[in-house]
């Protein structure tokens, strides 16, 4: 089945692409890998520090949503999920209260969506750690690196 198809299976739908904030690209392909800058999620979602404003649920739906963004940017750059090999590596960002220790949790929420969508294929490396702070108060920031096939 299509990766597109899937999604829409799943009633989940991309959201606009996002525009970058500063200067910088939303992604740098070289070779069969490709490169995102850290995505927030959709300004719908609330913004706060997740232990604090947001309950780790909300979190987790962030980070899930932050991860249809990126699926955004993948399709707008290479032109057709499809093209997705594997999910190589994912970093999320999670600004969250000093005594918040489940960020791992947080992050799930892109992990699970590249896994639900990808399949083994959506299994990747990752890291997951708080921040005090993240730009516009937004409660993730995730970056991913994919292999794309040729």
């Amino acid at each position: 089945m299509k990766i597109e198809e899937k999604l829409k299976e799943m009633g989940l739908q991309l959201p606009e692409i996002p525009k970058p904030v500063a200067n910088y690209v939303p992604a740098v392909k070289t070779g069969n890998l490709l490169f995102l800058s850290g995505h927030g999620p959709e300004k719908h979602i609330a913004a706060g520090k997740v232990g604090q404003d947001l309950t780790l649920e909300e979190g987790y739906e962030a980070a899930r949503n932050t991860a249809l963004c990126l699926l955004s940017t993948i399709k707008n750059t290479v032109g057709d999920l499809d093209k997705v090999k594997r999910i190589v590596k994912l970093t999320g960002f999670v600004n969250c209260s000093e005594d918040f220790k489940d960020q791992p949790k947080v992050v799930n929420g892109a992990s699970d969506l590249f896994v639900e969508v990808f399949g083994e294929s959506g299994k990747h490396s990752r890291a997951a750690v708080g921040m005090y702070q993240l730009p516009g108060g937004i409660p993730v920031e995730i970056e991913v690196v994919v292999e794309i096939e040729e």
